[in-house]
Formats: C-alpha cells, structure tokens, sequence
C-alpha cells in the first residue's frame, strides 16, 4: 500500500471519529470544560464590546449582514484529520476593518451559533454543544486586541496590512493553546495528536486571511465590498459538499470490508470451529499489541483483520490434515504451507482493503530469521502486522490444546517466546506480547 493511500485512510479514520464525537452527547468532563471557556469567553468578549462601543460607532446594518456571513461561513465544513476548518476567516478580517474590533469576537460568536442553530432545531447536533460553538470564537479575542491597540483608520495599505499580519499571528497562537487545553481537558487528547490537524486549520486560515484583507481594502471606499467574499464562501460551500460526499463513500467502503471480513471470519468458524475461535482470540491479543507498540490507525485496523482472517485459507486444507492427531508428514506440511498463499488469494478476489490484508496474510507465517513460509522473508522485509500476527498465533496457539497438543501455561509460552526472540519472532513484538501478557 503507497504511502499517500495509508494518508488518505488515516484521514478517513479519524474524520470519522470527528464525525460520532459532533453528533453526540457531552460527557460530564466535555460540558465543564467547553461551559468554562465559554464563560471566560463571554466575560471577555463582553469587556472587549463595551469598551469598544463606547468610543466608536457601528454600521448597525453592516454588522447583522456580517453576523449572517459568519452563520453561512461555518456551515463550510472543510473536514480534515480529527476536525474540520471552515472558511470564517474571510469575514472575521473584513468584520475587523468594517466593525470595532472589541465587537467582532461577540459578534463571531453569534454568527458560529446561527450557523449551527439548523441543526439544533433537526436534531442532528444537540443543543447543549451550543457551547462548544460558543467557544468556539475564543480565538478571535486575540486578533481584536491587536485591532483595538494598532489599527489606525488614518494609515495606508502599507500598515494596515502588517497590523493584520501581527493579528492573524496571534489569532494562531491563540487559537492553538486554547484547542489544545480544551481537547486535552474535554477528552483526554495528547497535545502532539492535535499537530497536524490544527496545522491544517491554519493553513486555510492564512490562505484565505490576504482574501479577507482585500475585501477589507474594497470595503473601505465602497462599504458593500466588504461582502464580497460570499460568493466565494458559496463556491467553497460546493466543493466541501463534493468533498464530505466522497469521505462518506470511503467510510461506507471501510464498513463494507469489515463487515466482509467478519463474515469470512464466521465462515472459517463453521468450516472449522477451533480455528476460528482461535483467530478471534488472535485479534485480541493482536490488537492489544498494536497499541503497545503504538501503530497508526492504520496499521492497527490492518492488524485487526489480519488476526481475523490470517487462517481463512486453511478452508482448502483436508480436514484430515487440519486435525491429524499424530505428526504430520512431510507431504501433509508442504499443503499446510499452502494455506497462506490460498488466504492470500481469496482475499484479492475481494479486492481493495482486503487486497492489502491478503499480501500481509501471505507473510504471517515468515520466521523473522528468514526460515518461514512462502517466501523465506527476514527482518524489516515482513510487514510489522505480519510480525504481530505471527507471534500472536504463536502464543495462542501454545496456550490452546488441540487435538495434538496440550495447552501450556502463559508462563511457559512466554518463556518460549523468549528463547526464540531474535530467530523466530521479531525482538520488539516479542517484549510487546510479554508486556500485555504479563499480569
């Protein structure tokens, strides 16, 4: 699997999981800690329009228009990673030049609650995340303070132009140590996890904040140019639209393969009851290995569906051989090695995600010395899942009795995963099934 594809399913994951986490309930942590900076926020916003509303005056039919832009504007949802962007940013630098700046984070606000009140009202988002949306405007404090303290109506381009420079700058800072306390508080979330997608937000945020600054220059000679980015906030509106389209086509493809996996699953199991209940108990201690050594979403749900289906082409093996009580010869071993190229090839006849678990299934039963089947890999040649697998099955294996054999104890199949540490197993996975293993 390329790279840019493993990216594109990371990004399909997790947009995922931000799609369950909007759409539900806050727990009791979420709503102290979304109430609280929303409170602050409200405090300061409100410190911020009464100090401005006294020493300037307001095009009070500019702002409802502006506040409705803002609505409009949050209904784009550009949907990367664990969040989405939206394209406010296009009217929260015009409402700095067109409004008094100590407005603009109440009126942002207003403006994030409006967009999502459709919402509210069909049921789709609950009503108590209005203050997530709420505080959702904390980061435009920043950039209001450097409005209300540097911007002189007086000045050129020239200026006003570093002035919003200093405030977009800030807005980022801002914007990123006020998501990263609040997820980290809300639900846990590792600050360095929150990297990649805030990088994202801001990305778009400093593309479209010189589109801003232009509409800001228009509407200062002519006060209706101050809405023109609309039309682009409507054309942007079409390709988000396009683009969440194609990520639920993927979510559905994702749902469609798993669930074909967990039928193969059933199907192994009623072809032969043993080997299926033992690779369900492969997927667990697989899995719990996964996160131990802390794989990517990615990798993780491969290894989930690698566990499950790595012993799929022992349906072509003669159940005579499958549960022959005595030794096997060495005719019998030569069919039972086949078993991974069958499971390799049932799953290609699936295609696409399971394609990928078939070429890693072929090797999960690849010695990490070079001495396994098919194909004699060694090392880093065997994908990481295949490591895990294999070393999984293994522990499972000896701790099961069989027709052939009689259970081991946990201790005793660890201190045989030990002794072939380094030969058969892969070092690493080795000390990550002792650790989950381990009480």
């Amino acid at each position: 699997m390329s790279s840019s594809s493993a990216a594109v399913d990371r990004q399909t994951q997790l947009v995922a999981a931000s799609r369950e986490r909007v759409c539900s309930r806050l727990s009791r942590r979420e709503r102290l800690t979304h109430g609280s900076t929303a409170v602050l926020f409200v405090i300061a916003a409100a410190s911020l329009a009464a100090h401005d509303l006294s020493t300037s005056r307001v095009q009070w039919l500019l702002a409802p228009l502006l506040i409705a832009t803002v609505a409009l504007a949050s209904r784009v949802e550009l949907e990367v990673g664990s969040g989405f962007a939206s394209p406010v940013e296009l009217v929260v630098i015009p409402m700095l030049f067109a409004l008094p700046a100590g407005l603009v984070p109440i009126a942002v606000a207003f403006g994030l609650v409006l967009g999502q009140f459709p919402s509210y009202v069909q049921g789709k988002v609950p009503i108590q995340r209005i203050i997530v949306a709420v505080g959702n405007a904390s980061y435009t404090l920043a950039p209001a303070l450097i409005f209300m303290a540097f911007y002189n109506p007086g000045a050129g381009p020239g200026e006003w132009a570093v002035v919003t420079a200093i405030a977009v700058g800030a807005q980022f800072i801002a914007d990123g140590a006020i998501s990263t306390a609040r997820e980290h508080f809300a639900v846990c979330v590792d600050p360095r996890s929150l990297v990649q997608p805030l990088g994202w937000i801001f990305f778009v945020d400093a593309c479209l904040a010189p589109v801003g600054f232009a509409a800001s220059l228009a509407g200062l000679l002519w006060t209706p140019a101050y809405l023109l980015p609309l039309p682009l906030l409507l054309l942007t509106r079409l390709f988000a639209h396009e683009r969440s389209d194609r990520v639920s086509h993927a979510l559905e493809l994702s749902a469609a393969y798993r669930g074909t996996a967990l039928l193969l699953g059933d199907v192994v199991e009623a072809d032969d009851a043993y080997t299926g209940a033992h690779s369900r108990n492969v997927v667990d201690l697989a899995v719990a290995v996964a996160d131990n050594m802390a794989l990517d979403a990615r990798s993780r749900h491969l290894t989930e569906l690698t566990a499950l289906l790595h012993d799929v082409g022992k349906i072509r093996i003669p159940k005579a051989i499958i549960n022959k009580e005595g030794p096997l010869t060495a005719e019998e071993w030569t069919i039972i090695k086949t078993h991974t190229i069958h499971g390799e090839e049932f799953l290609a006849r699936v295609g696409g995600l399971l394609t990928d678990v078939g070429h890693i299934v072929r090797c999960c039963h690849e010695r990490y010395d070079g001495g396994g089947y098919p194909d004699g890999l060694r090392g880093s040649e065997i994908p990481i899942v295949a490591r895990i697998v294999f070393c999984c099955d293994a522990f499972s294996a000896m701790t099961t009795t069989r027709v052939y054999q009689v259970a081991m104890s946990a201790e005793e199949a660890r201190e045989e995963l030990r002794q072939n540490r380094g030969s058969q197993f892969d070092p690493d996975v080795v000390d990550a099934v002792l650790a989950v293993t381990t009480p």
